[in-house]
């Protein structure tokens, strides 16, 4: 049975192992077993499974995904917690602790080895000041990857799941919904952390596509033309993309390809769905 997931046991293991947490890991422990179950609800994870968790601290999600997946790698970068999770998780035989930096592991290799290759989960509660790194290594990866459960930065979470026109649309927007499907599972307020931090969290919950939401030619080009599209947000697309040193497209270029895309030339890329950037780069790859 966990015993962790509660302000007293969590405080108890932090004070047996003088460990005191270290802000340039962004380190905030759970402290609610509620939010805990939410997120292995929501994870869909079953005996079946093979999760890899980020980030474990000091083993409180951990025991949680050890009674509910077949088997459990914790990747965490401390080593300083490294004691500390062989502590917490003696009486669990499913589990392995892996002391790495999570942008290091080779996730398709660790599915091949613990896996055979089939599809595994992901579950993290992630530092905030290295959330986008992470979310987008794992999409990026191409690694046999069924779904990734995260707790994140709410700012962040509402970032990931915009739309056009929104403030909060962008790159990230783009790139999550390309890969995956986004489903909000839960907000959790500060109190649920030790220590508390200062702002909100969400639990994010994103079923890895089989194939993109959308077909493009040329997903190098895509994702060019995303970045640079929003790198000066102010600006019109057609002067974000012709001053973008990664792309080589003239002004006169960039116009007539908005026009066959059936833009006005003022557009701007935060106007433009995922269906419309990769409607551009077909076209912007057909100039070449």
């Amino acid at each position: 049975m966990a015993e962790l997931g509660n302000p007293s046991s969590t405080l108890a293991v932090m004070k047996k192992h003088d460990f005191s947490v270290r802000k340039k890991y962004g380190q905030n422990f759970l402290i609610d077993d509620n939010i805990l179950k939410k997120i292995i609800s929501a994870s869909g994870v079953t005996k079946d499974d093979f999760v890899v968790e980020i980030g474990p601290g000091i083993g409180t999600m951990t025991q949680y995904l050890c009674e509910a997946a077949r088997e459990v790698a914790a990747v965490e970068i401390d080593d300083k917690l490294i004691p500390v999770l062989e502590d917490t998780l003696s009486s669990y035989d499913n589990v392995s602790v892996i002391h790495n930096d999570i942008l290091k592991v080779d996730i398709a290799e660790l599915a091949r080895e613990k896996n055979g290759g089939r599809p595994i989960r992901v579950v993290a509660n992630l530092p905030y000041y290295i959330t986008t790194p992470i979310i987008m290594g794992l999409l990026e990866s191409r690694a046999p990857i069924d779904s990734i459960t995260i707790m994140i930065q709410k700012e962040v979470a509402d970032r990931m799941r915009s739309d056009p026109g929104k403030k909060t649309y962008g790159s990230l927007s783009l790139a999550v919904q390309y890969f995956s499907d986004i489903k909000i599972v839960a907000e959790v307020p500060p109190k649920c952390f030790l220590p508390a931090p200062s702002v909100g969290s969400t639990v994010v919950h994103l079923d890895v596509r089989e194939k993109p939401a959308v077909e493009v030619k040329n997903e190098e080009l895509l994702f060019k033309l995303v970045r640079a599209s929003f790198n000066q947000r102010r600006k019109t697309l057609s002067n974000s993309l012709k001053n973008a040193p990664a792309l080589a497209y003239t002004r006169e270029q960039v116009l007539e390809a908005i026009e066959k895309l059936g833009e006005k030339p003022t557009v701007r890329g935060e106007e433009l769905s995922l269906e419309k950037f990769a409607r551009l780069a077909d076209i912007l790859d057909e100039m070449k």
